[in-house]
């Protein structure tokens, strides 16, 4: 399983990468490889005000419908458009294309609650 050491993880299975002032974030290799085959996936708009801890969207594969939450509060600033034509990249590439929002934060202090790769491995483990 991929789990980049550069990023940060929610127990929610979301992961979260630092551009600045600003978190680009989508669901872990993990994530998708329990969901199976991505068929949908239900993102906000732009501008749209996200909480930590809240949903934000959805991904729908063959097996079921999981909310995706909120790793860190704030605007989302961009969406990955190209997924809802292409929802298998959730699947093919979770780190890459498989991205879903960007987020410009609203207390970067919420970062230090979430997950170390190495803590997130820990805690995959253990379900």
């Amino acid at each position: 399983m991929n789990l980049p050491q550069e990023l940060k993880y929610s127990k929610e299975h979301e992961w979260v990468k630092t551009e600045g002032n600003q978190v680009r974030i989508g669901i872990t290799d993990f994530a998708q490889s329990e969901l199976g085959d991505i068929v949908f996936v239900e993102l906000p708009e732009v501008g749209a005000e996200i909480a930590v801890g809240e949903p934000f969207g959805s991904v729908e594969s063959v097996k079921t419908v999981s909310e995706l939450y909120a790793p860190v509060s704030g605007k989302v600033i961009e969406v990955n458009g190209d997924l809802e034509e292409s929802p298998e990249n959730v699947n093919n590439s979770p780190y890459e294309d498989g991205w879903m929002i960007v987020v410009e934060m609203a207390d970067a202090s919420e970062l230090e609650k979430l997950l170390t790769a190495e803590g997130y491995s820990k805690e995959i483990e253990q379900d």
